[in-house]
């Protein structure tokens, strides 16, 4: 019989609690999963390699995430040598093995605890909604939608007030072919990756309201590059130098969750 979402999820958190016990084989008192009782998966991400769960910790609620680390380079060697390999299946010259790692190369846990219902929402699982905003659109509900939050970003305040894509124009071009030279610079001296080797974007809508523009390597496939929600830094330096208004008259398209505010203030409008 094929195991349930809730049965899976069950054994992997037993392996990380037995992965805190002692000599003795015995669990650890602090162990923050050994009393999890699971409730309900909240989001199952195959891609992502991570689990969400929601459940109880002593009659508190509590979500756990199970994810998938990255294998690190410096560790191959050990990760190889040190562990253990089980026979599942072998076909000429291939062979599928379970492998067990040692205890320092394993998954990594997540526990938020006592949870509230904002925590969970957070993780649960969302239709996602591909919203075309035009710029009578972020006049009338955008904008008046970002102004009613109480975002936590005063100490933004104190370096620049751009809130995002939609309010730059031609002036912004020495700031951001600087960000941009600085960055690439900055990123080459410190970790080695040439700027033919970066990733520069803007996120539209952005994750807090105060400009700020994303590096990261074409290696890493970042939560949040895809072409629904990014803007790569040169094309917005292109079409400002082309149109000073180009992010101020265009429609841009962005996806929102289905518990997104704002994704209700469309609706409401009568835009979706």
């Amino acid at each position: 019989m094929a195991e349930s979402e809730n049965e899976r999820a069950a054994k992997r958190l037993k392996t990380d609690a037995e992965d805190d016990c002692g000599d003795a084989g015995e669990l650890s008192s602090d162990s923050p999963v050994s009393d999890f009782e699971i409730t309900r998966i909240l989001r199952d991400c195959a891609r992502e390699k991570n689990i969400f769960i929601h459940g109880k910790v002593k009659d508190q609620d509590a979500v756990v995430i199970l994810e998938k680390t990255p294998i690190r380079q410096d560790t191959l060697s050990e990760l190889l040598k040190s562990s253990q390999l089980k026979l599942e299946m072998k076909n000429d010259v291939y062979s599928t093995y379970q492998l067990q790692a040692p205890k320092q190369l394993r998954d990594k846990t997540t526990v938020v605890c006592p949870a509230t219902e904002k925590h969970v929402k957070k993780y649960l699982h969302q239709e996602v909604f591909l919203v075309e905003e035009s710029e009578e659109d972020y006049r009338n509900l955008t904008l008046p939608y970002i102004s009613s939050q109480s975002f936590s970003v005063q100490w933004v305040h104190n370096i620049l007030d751009v809130k995002s894509l939609r309010d730059l124009t031609s002036e912004h071009l020495p700031l951001l072919t600087n960000i941009c030279s600085k960055g690439e610079d900055t990123i080459q001296r410190q970790y080695g990756i040439p700027p033919r080797k970066l990733r520069m974007y803007l996120h539209y809508q952005p994750s807090y309201y105060h400009l700020h523009v994303h590096f990261t390597s074409l290696e890493f496939d970042a939560p949040g590059c895809r072409v629904e929600r990014a803007h790569l830094l040169s094309d917005v330096i292109q079409n400002l130098q082309a149109d000073s208004s180009y992010y101020r008259n265009r429609s841009l398209a962005f996806p929102l969750r289905a518990d997104d505010g704002l994704l209700l203030r469309f609706k409401e409008a009568g835009k979706l």
